[in-house]
């Protein structure tokens, strides 16, 4: 299991650890109080999703040996009505998060190919982990 060990520094800056003495700043946006020197929560969430869909491709087309030359994943995310979620099924009430992505994929690949590796793009662990039920407890010291 990982650990990520994060420490407020000053403002809305704070400093994670985590690996063998890795370190990344998070900030927020000036708009929001912070002094934008650093990803915010939201936008490491995202990067966090979009990362592991690139690496899932890539190491499904390289065991495939298949001529995957890149893949660029966009995505967002928004806050909206449960109400107004045409997608939602557990929520009926008050806001959901929702992210919409899109997955392009470069290579001379066929389109059976293609079709396949926007398949497997919805079976990353982290895509998985956003789409069941999570559970935060306290852990012990």
């Amino acid at each position: 299991m990982s650990e990520v060990v994060v420490k407020s520094l000053k403002n809305l800056q704070n400093e994670v650890s985590y690996g063998a003495g890795q370190t990344l700043l998070i900030d927020e946006p000036v708009g929001a109080g912070g002094d934008g020197l650093g990803p915010d929560p939201y936008t490491l969430l995202l990067a966090a999703l979009g990362g592991c869909i690139s690496m899932t491709l890539t190491l499904y087309a390289r065991r495939k040996a298949w001529p995957l030359s890149g893949v660029e994943v966009r995505l967002r995310i928004e806050r909206v009505h449960a109400k107004d979620c045409l997608e939602c099924e557990r929520s009926a009430e008050g806001f959901v998060h929702r992210i919409e992505r899109h997955v392009t994929v470069k290579g001379d690949l066929t389109d059976e190919q293609r079709a396949r590796l926007q398949e497997i793009a919805h079976k990353c662990p982290v895509h998985k982990t956003l789409t069941s039920e999570i559970v935060i407890s306290e852990m012990e010291r």
